[in-house]
């Protein structure tokens, strides 16, 4: 038997795979090697876009992010300095704090819903792609890539059109494709964390703060940097509060086994200056204990090869800092997800797939820019003090928060269109709609996964008539606007804005740039093409 995709990794970015392309009409088989799913304490949230993402696939507020849209937070931290956002607008930091295992668990059940198989105690060993070159698929032929699998029953052998390794930073499926990996490793980093108690002598009511003596008070969710260090201190589950170090230089010797709390506590007594009195965790577990000896970033030289495609920490691995993991890995999945299905489905046009390396390994770059620039500005030395002086004066700048800030939450991201719109190759902006069904927002008409077509000419129907010969694959929805941000928009299941139209634009410029658009990402119209058995 043929599959049309095999993932590899049950992780966030690999089931947010799975239900992209299951949204489309694939179904994908995902592999995963871990038995069951890891209780072990990973990621504490989410920001900037991804966020938004959520949002669109109607998961926002089951995580826990509420009612109605995503709200912007009035600080964020970057470098340890933290950055008053309340002045922005727009504001493009927004934030969810779900455990990783939680988004994992949701993830997996709507994969499921919709019709994935996912296995598990399943991994690639192996595989070998058929000598075709690197060009997209003609039609509906086998796929080319031989898959060997270990399972719990012995080993056996998979056949399918992609292969795409969500299976983390040491990605085996990045290695058996001859993936180059490159990138820096800072050796002399060493962070620190773990679930603790602490004296409530110590907490400020109604804060969160702690207030240590001989040292000060410590923000809670803040990196405070000292001459020695970084210490952060947080309880992303109420009740359960996590402490965290970075050192740099070697690690005090015979720390070379397992972690333990009484090294995590002589850490934060050097960070900070003092003693700080480190308990062991009173909460119910998992309790998460771990050491990382040095700093890695690393970004795949290519995110296709051929039949074989990379998403998330396969692709890209960084400093922590910031959060910009999932908000990088989720996107990539969005991104990947429709133009796989296209192909997979043949309506796709010449290149389509390529787009995807072509778009997201730039974000990639970018975020490793940013982590690694961070973690110099938190790093020890009384140059770095003297750099963090005139990085505060530049932050008193309304601009250049904005920048900073567009950039941690990946909103500064724009793709290359043929439209000149200010929207077009943009997330889709939030906004208030009236349909004939009622009160909307963009992010609610997308959660199909589907292309939409949003018409607020106010009722000329152009748009529309432009885009019937597509009907198959695009939605179209007429609506009022109060502020239209376009006449309008042509947006991409992914979010991202593929054409727009400005209020006032001639009708014959509507039909050209619409058609054309149409045409560059959502293939041939429907009676020009013949689709795969």
């Amino acid at each position: 038997m043929t599959f049309d995709v095999l993932i590899a990794g049950a992780g966030p970015n690999g089931l947010m795979l799975a239900c992209e392309l299951g949204l489309a009409g694939v179904r994908p088989v995902v592999l995963e090697q871990l038995p069951e799913r890891s209780g072990e304490p990973k990621a504490n949230g989410l920001v900037g876009q991804a966020v938004r993402l959520l949002d669109h696939r109607g998961l926002y507020e089951g995580l826990g992010g509420g009612p109605g849209a995503p709200r912007p937070v009035p600080h964020y931290v970057f470098g340890a300095f933290t950055l008053d956002l309340g002045g922005l607008d727009p504001n493009p930091v927004t934030i969810l704090p779900v455990q990783q295992r939680l988004l994992e668990a949701q993830l997996e059940e709507r994969a499921l819903a919709l019709g994935v198989e996912i296995r598990r105690g399943h991994r690639v060993v192996a595989l070998t792609e058929q000598e075709h070159g690197d060009g997209d698929p003609a039609g509906g032929e086998s796929g080319p890539v031989t898959v060997d699998v270990e399972g719990p029953d012995g080993g056996y052998r998979l056949r399918t059109r992609y292969l795409v390794g969500c299976d983390g930073g040491r990605s085996t499926v990045r290695k058996l494709a001859g993936i180059a990996f490159p990138g820096v490793t800072g050796p002399d980093l060493v962070s620190r964390t773990g679930h603790i108690s602490l004296p409530g002598s110590l907490l400020v009511a109604g804060t969160g703060e702690l207030d240590i003596p001989g040292f000060g008070r410590l923000r809670p969710f803040t990196h405070t940097r000292t001459e020695r260090g970084v210490i952060v201190f947080a309880a992303p589950e109420p009740g359960k509060p996590l402490l965290s170090t970075l050192e740099w230089g070697p690690p005090p010797a015979g720390e070379d086994g397992p972690m333990t709390l009484t090294e995590l506590r002589a850490s934060a007594g050097r960070v900070l200056g003092v003693e700080l009195p480190v308990e062991p965790p009173t909460s119910p577990g998992p309790h998460l204990l771990r050491r990382v000896t040095g700093g890695n970033t690393r970004l795949a030289e290519r995110y296709r090869h051929g039949r074989v495609l990379l998403a998330g920490d396969a692709a890209h691995v960084h400093s922590a800092v910031g959060g910009p993991g999932l908000n990088l890995g989720l996107q990539d999945a969005a991104n990947l997800g429709w133009k796989l299905a296209a192909t997979v489905q043949g309506w796709a046009p010449p290149g389509l797939l390529d787009t995807y390396h072509a778009e997201r390994h730039p974000v990639g770059e970018r975020v490793f820019v940013h982590s690694q620039a961070q973690l110099a500005l938190m790093a020890p030395g009384e140059g770095v003090t003297a750099l963090r002086g005139l990085f505060a004066e530049l932050l008193r700048n309304k601009d250049n928060v904005q920048h900073i800030a567009d950039t941690l939450a990946g909103s500064d991201v724009r793709y290359a269109m043929t439209s000149a719109h200010p929207l077009a190759g943009r997330f889709v902006p939030d906004t208030d709609l009236e349909t004939a069904s009622g009160s909307t927002r963009p992010a609610e008409l997308m959660r199909g996964g589907r292309p939409l077509l949003l018409d607020l000419t106010g009722g000329t129907g152009l748009p529309a008539a432009t885009a019937a010969p597509w009907k198959d694959r695009i939605d179209v929805v007429a609506a009022g606007c109060a502020r239209p941000p376009a006449a309008a928009l042509l947006i991409r299941p992914d979010g991202y804005v593929a054409w727009a139209a400005a209020v006032g634009e001639p009708d014959g410029q509507v039909v050209e740039g619409l058609g054309s658009a149409l045409a560059a990402w959502f293939g041939a119209p429907a009676a020009d093409r013949t689709r795969p058995a």
